[in-house]
């Protein structure tokens, strides 16, 4: 198979199951950031150690929130392997810019690498934010979702 073909796709063009079988068993990881923009006095609530909501802690929640999507992603996500990852963290912090940063970390000693894990426990830990802060405010933006870096397998990734 080329470079140039999806490998979710058959010969046929038909959706499959990458087949790793063939594939060695390496130590992977994979990080991924998503940036939450809120306005200016939801930060300032937040701002005060973790401000509760009735569902809890608005930054705990969201770290228990991107663990759990990123353990379920074969559930989310067609075709993507079922892992069971040997470690996964999300971390949330306040940048200086006032925005919410999150990355999430996803490791494994697998045939397959994390990339859509780390995505997931991102992306899901961001909507939680969403959700969580939403009643104060609908202006609440998720952008730059994306993948940091990934070491193991064929290649190792490094954003620029």
């Amino acid at each position: 198979m080329s470079d140039s073909q999806f490998t979710h796709l058959d010969a046929e063009g038909r959706p499959h199951m990458v087949d790793v079988a063939p594939k060695a068993v390496t130590a992977r990881s994979a990080v991924a950031r998503s940036v939450v923009q809120l306005d200016a006095a939801v930060i300032d609530k937040l701002e005060q150690e973790d401000f509760h909501t009735k569902k809890g802690p608005v930054f705990h929640t969201a770290v228990l929130a991107g663990i759990m999507a990123a353990k379920k992603t074969s559930d989310l996500i067609p075709l993507c392997h079922p892992l069971g990852l040997d470690n996964c963290s999300v971390d949330i912090r306040l940048t200086e810019n006032r925005e919410i940063e999150i990355l999430c970390t996803a490791r494994l000693t697998a045939k397959t690498g994390v990339e859509m894990e780390a995505l997931t426990g991102a992306s899901v830990a961001a909507l939680t934010i969403y959700d969580m802060c939403k009643s104060f405010s609908q202006n609440i933006v998720i952008r730059e979702t994306r993948l940091l870096r990934k070491t193991g397998g064929k290649s190792d990734y490094e954003a620029t």
